[in-house]
């Protein structure tokens, strides 16, 4: 028998131990625990009074901040689906992402209505409703069960069509305890979270959360110091934030030192961590806890690492060694396996279709766990690729190349990026490790084109010694038949990981 629960019944714990304590600050404007569930509720009552019911998928287009999480919550709480869409999606992911979730309403401001002008998904959808409208009545808490889903994020899409991801309420409770233990989650901390989930586990912890002044759909154009006068001003305990967000605080510290004496920890993931970011972040902040997270959309802890170990190692380019991203979670299980494109979805007899892996032996990183995602949503054809069922265990191929050492997980990149030499890979992630460390370097790559190896490097100023830079990679054990000094694409969703697919078509 399946047992009751609703993701919102956390929240609504920390309403009852912290009712007067500030819930969320957005710039100027707070809201309370207690004044953000009188805003639940009300939004439930309006929503239902327009025909949104349990189970219903409801598109949800709105920037992060209070309003957000008065949706989002009401929407929990009457117990219809939230379907996410991050605020730097275009408008041909937009569409996508309509196809697939095949939503029955859609809440968004009034600059996300104006794109049912340009997208007939949009206009398909029976239900449209403005994010400020409300009703004054209240609403009872729906009566939902563990694996009702409550929530569908898609991935970035960036190997092909995106991914739409379902986290049922008892699987957004297992994220919960998971990243709730990693990040020493407390009611104490005033944490400003730039990753939207994050923020959900500070509702459920009671703990206050401060939305970062920029545009998640802009990170190159933000302002820095702002975001530092952010953190000086609320007295913010613990930053949650990608590897370019914190990059951009740190670069400003550096040149503007500021001490922070309220900042005790920062999490930083959705990208790697190179030694090179490692090593500034540990210089500016040279008495916090900053860890480095590694994960997925589907699988969220994998692993975490201390940024000082990752920045102590000797920077050398040393072919066969990856980025080590630490100690898995314990919750999690971790396998290495043979790299093929194979399908590998149902096993028989609980035996892998394809060869582990030794240690310190190369292949595709696999996990298992209670907080790792088993279904998308309508998409057989990626359920069939990307997991594996076995004993009655599904585990989730992560598409990330990598091996185990002394229990400790290394990455060595995207798995198709990675290019075969003989007996041995090539990996691109490797290289770019290196790379940063050359002066006047800021980022680059090397891929394999029409069978020749070429290097594209990215500058840090126009004044940047090429020549030096080009005799450097030449004087590397592997062989670059062209170097390309370019500007190169980022990827979306954190502006932190080069975005290959459009790297290649660039250049065809």
């Amino acid at each position: 028998m399946e047992k009751r629960f609703n993701i919102t019944e956390l929240f609504l714990s920390a309403v009852a131990t912290y009712p007067d304590k500030v819930a969320i600050v957005d710039k100027q404007t707070k809201i309370s625990f207690t004044q953000l569930l009188d805003d639940v509720k009300s939004k439930a009552h309006y929503f239902a009074k327009k025909g949104i019911q349990k189970g219903d998928r409801v598109l949800v287009f709105v920037p992060m901040g209070i309003d957000l999480y008065r949706i989002v919550l009401a929407l929990f709480y009457m117990g219809a689906t939230v379907v996410f869409l991050d605020e730097w999606t275009s408008r041909k992911r937009l569409n996508l992402c309509c196809q697939l979730a095949d939503c029955k309403a859609f809440i968004g401001t009034w600059k996300t209505h104006l794109l049912r002008l340009f997208s007939s998904e949009i206009r398909k959808i029976p239900i449209k409703l403005h994010r400020h409208l409300r009703s004054g009545n209240s609403y009872a808490l729906s009566d939902t069960q563990v694996e009702d889903v409550a929530l569908i994020t898609f991935t970035t899409g960036s190997t092909g069509i995106p991914k739409a991801a379902l986290r049922t309420h008892g699987f957004l409770l297992e994220q919960f305890r998971a990243l709730e233990d990693k990040m020493q989650a407390h009611p104490a901390d005033v944490d400003m979270s730039v990753l939207p989930i994050v923020l959900l586990i500070n509702l459920g912890v009671g703990s206050t959360s401060i939305i970062a002044d920029f545009k998640s759909s802009k990170p190159a154009k933000m302002h820095a110091a702002r975001i530092i006068n952010q953190l000086e001003a609320q007295q913010v305990s613990r930053i949650v934030a990608s590897p370019y967000f914190m990059k951009r605080l740190a670069e400003e510290i550096k040149s503007n030192p500021r001490p922070l004496p309220h900042l005790r920890a920062i999490f930083t993931g959705g990208a790697p961590v190179f030694q090179k970011e490692a090593l500034l972040f540990t210089e500016v902040f040279p008495h916090k806890h900053i860890q480095i997270v590694y994960g997925s959309t589907e699988a969220e802890p994998i692993s975490s690492i201390e940024a000082k170990y990752v920045a102590e190692d000797h920077i050398t380019y040393i072919p066969d060694v990856g980025l080590c991203v630490g100690r898995p979670y314990p919750a999690t299980q971790v396998k290495i396996l043979k790299i093929t494109d194979e399908d590998l979805f149902d096993i028989s007899a609980g035996q892998f279709k394809v060869l582990q892996c030794e240690e310190k032996e190369w292949g595709e990183i696999i996990v298992a766990g209670p907080h790792v995602l088993a279904a998308y949503f309508k998409n057989e054809d990626a359920l069939r690729k990307t997991k594996i069922r076995s004993n009655g265990r599904y585990w989730h191929r992560t598409g990330d190349a990598g091996y185990l050492k002394d229990g400790m997980l290394y990455l060595t990149g995207r798995c198709q990026t990675l290019i075969e030499s003989g007996n041995r890979y090539i990996s691109p992630f490797i290289f770019e490790n290196y790379l940063q460390f050359i002066p006047g370097v800021s980022l680059g790559t090397i891929l394999k084109i029409e069978g020749q190896m070429m290097a594209f490097v990215e500058l840090e100023s126009r004044v940047a010694n090429r020549q030096l830079i080009e005799k450097t990679i030449r004087s590397l054990p592997l062989f670059i038949d062209e170097i390309r000094f370019c500007k190169l694409p980022r990827d979306q969703r954190h502006h932190s990981k080069i975005d290959y697919n459009k790297l290649l078509d660039s250049i065809k």
